[in-house]
């Protein structure tokens, strides 16, 4: 499905944007915490083939030129509708609330998110035991992917 869109001036040509991200559709309604496969490369390029195609045949664009680009939602991208957290299950994030701008961000796993709220597993600090939060996405300022670069999974501290 296509998430978000921009065409912008670049020179003579225009600049074609097209975010793509996976379709939520057929997943168990009460399904809040399995884990969705990212979109692959190769969907990125038969979507990109058929959304050229069809450019190509439409006069959306009138004559002038223009550049094609088309991918999936990256980290940068802030989390905003409860779909996107869905994506994102398993992911570390870092969640700003409303309520509290002078505490600054937690950090936690995001274990299971439902069509009002996202669970975070905060892990344990020294002073602070591991902390499950039902967060409503009502009292959520920003929230954002954070990139991980050696995650340890279950199976591997086994």
């Amino acid at each position: 499905m296509i998430e978000d869109l921009a065409v912008t001036p670049a020179g003579k040509r225009r600049l074609v944007r097209i975010w793509l991200d996976r379709d939520l559709v057929g997943l168990e309604p009460d399904d809040e915490s399995s884990v969705i496969d990212p979109l692959s490369l190769d969907e990125v390029a038969e979507a990109t083939r058929l959304i050229s195609a069809a450019l190509d045949a439409s006069d959306a664009l009138g004559e002038a030129p223009y550049v094609l680009e088309v991918g999936s939602a990256g980290v940068d991208r802030p989390l905003t509708q409860p779909r996107h957290f869905r994506r994102n299950v398993s992911r570390l994030v870092e969640i700003r609330r409303i309520a509290d701008p002078a505490d600054g961000a937690l950090t936690g796993r995001l274990v299971a998110a439902g069509p009002t709220e996202a669970t975070v597993l905060v892990a344990a600090t020294k002073k602070e035991p591991e902390t499950r939060l039902n967060i409503p996405y009502s009292d959520i300022a920003r929230a954002q992917v954070q990139v991980e670069f050696a995650r340890v999974t279950p199976e591997e501290e086994s």
